[in-house]
């Protein structure tokens, strides 16, 4: 009979133990979400017209809040913010829009406060297995999507000299289209994730 000798612990594990590199293991995803998500913003382009710059952070958003479930994304999400309101430029760069603290009651606002919520929902869905495949992927993706627009949209229509059919001519009908295209890559990026880790064992 052949005894298999359990694994020798690591320097990493038998410094920290698996309980805390556990919870170093999550703490180093969220860092990574923010980063992310703090990167995505970079890629930005302002649009004529229009103060609301197109970037790629829904797709951050949406992907690691999938990614590290509902309590972590929306964690991430909320640091991300915390970042950008403490000075870092993590945010989308704009000449138009206040820098700092001033970003998150500024025109842009509701979008950016939604990333937390919309976060925490794609979470929730995967922690339900519907980001195993690509349907239920996307619905949740969508979802996600329709917050951060909802909150957005809204929060601009509040602004002075803004309206209800501005904010819609401002944050939503030019981006609606690309963001459905990163909403349908997001929704493909995960189940094919789970098959490729399935294939590894």
């Amino acid at each position: 009979m052949i005894v298999q000798a359990s694994p020798a612990p690591t320097l990493l594990t038998h410094t920290v133990g698996q309980s805390d590199l556990r919870t170093l293991a999550r703490a180093t995803g969220v860092l990574i979400a923010v980063a992310l998500t703090a990167a995505a913003a970079q890629f930005s382009v302002q649009l004529p017209f229009n103060i609301v710059p197109f970037t790629l952070t829904p797709l951050a958003v949406m992907l690691t809040g999938a990614a590290l479930g509902s309590r972590l994304g929306f964690l991430a999400q909320a640091l991300y913010l915390a970042a950008g309101a403490a000075g870092l430029s993590v945010f989308a760069p704009s000449l138009a829009l206040p820098p700092g603290a001033a970003r998150l009651v500024g025109p842009t606002g509701g979008f950016l406060l939604a990333y937390p919520v919309a976060a925490f929902i794609t979470g929730w869905s995967a922690e339900r297995g519907w980001d195993r495949r690509y349907f239920t992927s996307l619905a949740s993706m969508l979802i996600g999507l329709a917050v951060i627009f909802a909150g957005g949209v809204s929060w601009l229509s509040f602004m002075p000299g803004q309206t209800l059919r501005t904010a819609l001519d401002q944050g939503f009908l030019p981006y609606i289209g690309p963001d459905l295209i990163k909403a349908a890559i997001a929704a493909k990026v995960l189940p094919l994730t789970w098959t490729l880790l399935a294939k590894d064992k």
